[in-house]
C-alpha cells in the first residue's frame, strides 16, 4: 500500500532535521531542466506567472538562482520535514519514531511540481512550483506535460514491491492530476473528510487539508499495510462513515 500527498507551499529550512540518513530524488536531473526554465523569468515574470506579490517573487527568483547540486545534508533537507503547510502540520513527522520513518520511506510519496514524486527522506531544496502553474517547457505547455508518465511508472513499480497493491490518494486534485489513474497498475482508495453543517455534511478544504496530514500520521504510526484498516481512523474527532463513502471513495465526518 502507497499513500500519497501533495506539498505545501509553507516550508521550513530554519530549522535542521537531525536526521542521519537521507535520499536523493528520483528524478533530479528534471528537476534541473525545470530550474533552468525558472532562471529564464525575472521577477516580475514569475509574480505574473504564479500569480503572488513582489516579495514572494523576488525570494522565489533568488531560490530559483541559488538551487544546485549535489544536495547534502548541509545545502537541502529532508521533503517531509522541509514543507510546512496545513497537512504536514497535521502529519507532525518531526515527532516520528525511527521507526516511523522507515516505514514512511516505504509507503508515503510526496508529489511535487519541480521534483515530481519524492520520498520522505528526499533531500529538497527552497522552491515554489504548483503542479498547475503554466509553466512552458521543452517537453510541454505544463507541468503535467512535462512530467508525462514518469509519475505513474515510478508509482506504479513502488506498487510492485507492496504486498496490497493500493495507492491511497491523500493529494489535492491539483497534484493528483499528474496521475493517469487509468495506467495504474493496482485499485485507488480516496479518503474524503467532511464537516457538518446543519443536516448535512461538507468539505472544508483548509480542515480537509488538515485531516490528510493527520490519515497519513495514522498510516504510518500504526503501520498500515491493509487499506481495510484505515477504517479506524479516529483522529481529532473524525469517524468512517460507511453512508456515504462509496467502493472507491471513503468518507469520514465529524
Amino acid at each position: 500500500m502507497i499513500t500519497v500527498i501533495s506539498p505545501a507551499k509553507n516550508l521550513n529550512f530554519k530549522t535542521s532535521s537531525n536526521l542521519d540518513g537521507f535520499s536523493l530524488p528520483e528524478f533530479l536531473e528534471d528537476s534541473r531542466l525545470l530550474i533552468n526554465e525558472l532562471r529564464k523569468l525575472n521577477p516580475k515574470n514569475i509574480s505574473e506567472l504564479m500569480n503572488v506579490n513582489e516579495e514572494i517573487a523576488i525570494l522565489n527568483f533568488e531560490r530559483n538562482l541559488a538551487w544546485k547540486t549535489p544536495f547534502t545534508p548541509d545545502n537541502a533537507k529532508h521533503a517531509v520535514l522541509a514543507f510546512n503547510g496545513q497537512a504536514y502540520i497535521g502529519l507532525k513527522a518531526s515527532t516520528f519514531s525511527g521507526n516511523d520513518f522507515v516505514f514512511a520511506q516505504k509507503h508515503l510519496r510526496i508529489l511535487s511540481g519541480l521534483y515530481g514524486i519524492l520520498r520522505p527522506l528526499d533531500l529538497i531544496q527552497a522552491y515554489r512550483l504548483e503542479m498547475g502553474t503554466q509553466l512552458k517547457n521543452k517537453k510541454g505547455k505544463n507541468l503535467y506535460e512535462f512530467w508525462g508518465d514518469k509519475i505513474t511508472d515510478f508509482i506504479n513499480s513502488e506498487l510492485e514491491k507492496q504486498k496490497n497493491k493500493v495507492l491511497i490518494n491523500l493529494a489535492s486534485k491539483e497534484y493528483f492530476k499528474s496521475v493517469k489513474t487509468k495506467k495504474i497498475k493496482g485499485e485507488i482508495i480516496t479518503p474524503v473528510f467532511k464537516e457538518q453543517k446543519g443536516n448535512s455534511f461538507k468539505v472544508v478544504f483548509v480542515y480537509a487539508k488538515h485531516a490528510r496530514g493527520l490519515m497519513s500520521r495514522f498510516i504510518i504510526q500504526n503501520k498500515i499495510e491493509n487499506p481495510e484498516d484505515i477504517k479506524a481512523f479516529d483522529s481529532e474527532g473524525y469517524l468512517f462513515n460507511r453512508d456515504l463513502s462509496t467502493e472507491k471513495e471513503w468518507v469520514f465526518t465529524r
